[in-house]
């Protein structure tokens, strides 16, 4: 592996606009690397769907070894804001920014680690069977290229997303199903100085109903949070309208479709308390997964991670990615941490030494599949 061309590929990535919605600029740039690198390369036509700034970008390098099996492995080319004209920094074993943007490291750390892995293997002419890859936009604001790609595409049977949190080694094997909630609940007019008692205060009915609904850390599994809370009006008419944006979590799919229930059952009540009327509307934004030491998934990682003399820590999160998607989509995928440290704040920052690590990490599970 080489080190130095590793860092100036990131460098590289990282001071390509693409925030997320607006990855016009990167996607070009991710398929003529891919092609360099030899693969082939399919772009998914997801653009006219998503009206993202690119389509999702897929690739294939074909084994030059039949007994081995085939993987994937995903990362996303979009960043959170503020992620236009980043300058990248090396301070000692950091890649910093100048503190007016993000550093962009989720997901181009991952990206960077995918392309050299391949140039490593390549160089060492290690045995491997055919490696996928997909790239996905909009993974920042919903995990909306996922969603919309066509998993007909993958061959692989499993997968790996390079877009973790930690020290490398850590891998999700558990994540959440998420579900996003929108209420909207009526009262009555009324003038509150003169005939406060001829209206329904919207505010008052919703307060009710949020003041039963059981909200935070449910149980190891599941949480519920209430995002927003939104009543505008003067102080002189009784409000007759409130939205509630909530959000209900859970490891276990069950569990949280119980915790939708409760809470609509909660706004249920105090609605019919007051003899008035509302509208709940919720969403699964992706579905949870789970896997264990004993799937090939993890196993292989595992095994991969220890014969680079790193150990593997096996956690399960409280968060959604696009390994869920996948996950959901019949590709069993777990999430392999790259790293970085501090994401979306613009003193996110990527360690030189665990870019080096990935890029082994992934380069060990190709030669162990």
């Amino acid at each position: 592996m080489n080190k130095e061309r590793l860092i100036n590929e990131f460098i590289e990535l990282v001071q390509i606009d693409s925030e997320t919605m607006n990855e016009q600029q990167i996607g070009p740039v991710i398929v003529n690397k891919m092609k360099s690198l030899g693969m082939e390369v399919t772009l998914d036509h997801s653009q006219s769907k998503t009206g993202y700034g690119f389509d999702n970008v897929y690739g294939i390098l074909k084994g030059n070894d039949s007994s081995k099996k085939t993987v994937f492995f995903t990362t996303h080319m979009d960043t959170v804001t503020p992620g236009n004209g980043i300058k990248p920094i090396i301070n000692n074993d950091y890649i910093e920014t100048d503190n007016t943007t993000i550093l962009g490291a989720d997901d181009k750390a991952g990206i960077a680690a995918c392309f050299e892995s391949i140039r490593h293997i390549q160089e060492q002419d290690i045995k491997h069977g055919d490696i996928e890859f997909v790239i996905t936009v909009g993974e920042e604001s919903g995990l909306v290229g996922a969603k919309a790609f066509d998993e007909s595409l993958i061959k692989a049977d499993f997968g790996y997303a390079v877009d973790g949190m930690g020290p490398i080694g850590t891998m999700v094997v558990q994540a959440p199903t998420q579900s996003k909630i929108k209420i909207n609940i009526q009262g009555k007019k009324a003038h509150a100085g003169m005939a406060p008692e001829e209206g329904i205060s919207a505010i008052e009915v919703a307060s009710l109903a949020v003041s039963n609904m059981p909200l935070g850390r449910i149980n190891e599994n599941t949480t519920a949070n209430i995002g927003t809370f939104i009543a505008e009006g003067p102080t002189n008419i009784v409000s007759d309208s409130v939205e509630i944006i909530a959000e209900a979590r859970s490891l276990i799919d069950e569990e949280m479709s119980d915790q939708v229930n409760k809470m609509k059952e909660a706004v249920k009540v105090a609605c019919d308390q007051y003899n008035t009327t509302y509208t709940f509307e919720h969403e699964v934004m992706y579905p949870s997964f789970k896997y264990t030491e004993q799937d090939e998934v993890v196993s292989i990682a595992k095994n991969a991670t220890e014969r680079i003399g790193l150990e593997a820590n096996i956690i399960k999160a409280g968060g959604g990615s696009d390994g869920n998607v996948f996950s959901g989509k019949g590709k069993p995928t777990i999430i392999l941490s790259v790293g970085y440290e501090d994401i979306h704040t613009t003193d996110e920052k990527m360690s030189i030494d665990r870019l080096v690590q990935v890029t082994e990490q992934i380069s060990s599970i190709i030669e162990g599949m």
